[in-house]
C-alpha cells in the first residue's frame, strides 16, 4: 500500500549529519557505525511515495552544534542550505517537490499507476515543512518562503522559541508569532502545532483559523509527558478536521521508556497502533489518525519499536490495523488517505 509519512528529517541527516542519503540504509550503517533507519532507497521499498521533509535550524539562546544557532542569520542559512539540498535531488530526478493541488494529483496517479504495474518507478514526492521557524526573520519574509515551496510550518521546537514556547517550557506565543500566524492564514500555510507548549498551542488555535495539523506527536493519554498533547488538545486539532502522525520514539510510546533500560523490546509497531486507535476512539473515525514517524530524527533504530528495521516496515501497519478491525478503507486512509485529504482542502486550486 502507498503509504505518506508526514515528518522526516532528511535534509537535516544529510548535510548537518552528512550522510548521503542515496545510499542504502546499511551501507550508511557500515560507514558509520550507527543504526540509521531511513535512506531512500528504503522509502521507495517501504512505498513512502509522498513524505513531509523538514527543515530545522533552531536559534532559541542556548547554542547547540548542528541544531541551535547562535543568530537567526545563521539559522535562516542552514535552512536556505536545506532548501538547496531538496532542489538538488529534484534536479538529479529522484525527488518531486510538491507545492500544488495539481502537482499532488499528478504525483499520486503516478505512484497508483506504478503500484499497479511496477513499470516506470516515479521519483519521491517531498512537501516541504520547517520544524520551529526562529530562521524566518519576521512574517514579511515568509512570502519569500512561501515563493521557494514551503507549504507547512511549526512554530517552535524544543525550548523558547522566537515565536512561540516550545517542549520543555511553558511560554506562550511572542509578538512575532501574531503576525506570522496572520500571513500563514493567507498564503495557505498550514499549521503544524507539534511541539508546542500547552500555553502557544491554544494561543496558536485563537490566532489561527487555517487547517491544522500535528505531524508527529502521539497521546498523552498513553505516555503523561508535555510533549504529547492531552484529550482536548487532539479534540480541537479533530474538530478542525486535522490529522495527527504518529511518531516512532519510544520514550513517547511507552512511560518511563528510556534507551538504557528496558531497552526497545517493551515498545513495537503495535505500540504505535494503541496510539492511532485512541485518536480514532476520539474521534469516533478513523479520518484523523496517520503517520509522522520522526525516524532519524535525532535517534536511530535503538530508539525505535524493535520490530522496525528501517523505513520500509511502516508497510507492516496494513496487517497490525487489519489485526485491530480497521476496515481496508480505514487503513488505506490512516496509511495515506487522510494526509492526502487534508493537502487537497490546503489546495483547492
Amino acid at each position: 500500500m502507498l503509504i505518506i509519512d508526514a515528518h522526516l528529517d532528511l535534509s537535516w541527516n544529510a548535510i548537518q549529519g552528512n550522510r548521503n542519503l542515496l545510499d542504502s540504509t546499511y551501507t550508511i550503517r557500515a560507514r558509520e557505525r550507527k543504526q540509521n533507519t531511513v535512506a531512500l532507497p528504503e522509502m521507495r521499498k517501504g512505498r513512502i511515495a509522498l513524505s513531509v521533509a523538514t527543515l530545522f535550524g533552531r536559534c532559541t539562546g542556548q547554542v547547540t552544534s548542528h541544531a541551535d544557532y547562535g543568530s537567526t542569520t545563521q539559522a535562516y542559512g542552514v535552512t536556505q542550505g536545506q532548501l538547496a539540498y531538496y532542489r538538488a535531488l529534484e534536479q538529479e530526478g529522484h525527488v518531486r517537490i510538491i507545492t500544488d493541488r495539481a502537482g499532488l494529483d499528478s504525483h499520486w496517479a503516478a505512484w497508483e499507476a506504478w503500484e499497479a504495474n511496477e513499470d516506470g518507478e516515479p521519483p519521491l514526492g517531498f512537501v516541504i515543512s520547517m520544524e520551529g521557524v526562529d530562521s524566518i526573520l519576521d512574517a514579511s519574509h515568509l512570502e519569500a518562503w512561501y515563493q521557494d515551496g514551503l507549504r507547512l510550518l511549526g512554530l517552535t521546537h524544543y525550548g523558547p522559541g522566537r515565536y512561540a514556547g516550545g517542549t520543555g517550557v511553558e511560554d506562550g506565543l511572542t509578538d512575532l508569532a501574531p503576525p506570522l500566524l496572520k500571513e500563514m492564514e493567507r498564503l495557505g500555510i498550514l499549521l503544524d502545532l507539534t511541539h508546542c507548549s500547552d500555553r502557544s498551542f491554544w494561543e496558536s488555535l485563537d490566532h489561527y483559523s487555517g487547517l491544522v495539523l500535528a505531524s508527529h506527536n502521539n497521546c498523552r493519554a498513553l505516555v503523561p509527558h508535555q510533549r504529547q498533547f492531552d484529550d482536548d488538545q487532539l479534540r480541537a486539532i479533530i474538530e478542525r478536521d486535522g490529522v495527527i502522525g504518529a511518531s516512532f520514539d519510544c520514550w513517547m510510546l511507552h512511560p518511563g521508556w528510556t534507551v538504557e533500560k528496558p531497552g526497545n523490546r517493551v515498545v513495537s509497531l503495535n505500540t504505535l497502533v494503541d496510539h492511532m486507535d485512541h485518536i480514532c476512539q476520539l474521534a469516533g473515525n478513523a479520518r484523523h489518525a496517520a503517520i509522522g514517524s520522526d525516524l532519524d530524527g535525532g535517534f536511530g533504530g535503538e530508539q525505535s519499536p524493535h520490530d522496525l528495521d528501517t523505513i520500509a516496515d511502516e508497510q507492516k501497519f496494513v496487517d497490525l490495523l487489519a489485526d485491530r478491525g480497521y476496515s481496508d478503507d480505514n487503513v488505506t486512509a490512516i496509511l495515506h488517505g487522510n494526509w492526502l485529504r487534508l493537502l487537497r482542502q490546503a489546495w483547492k486550486k
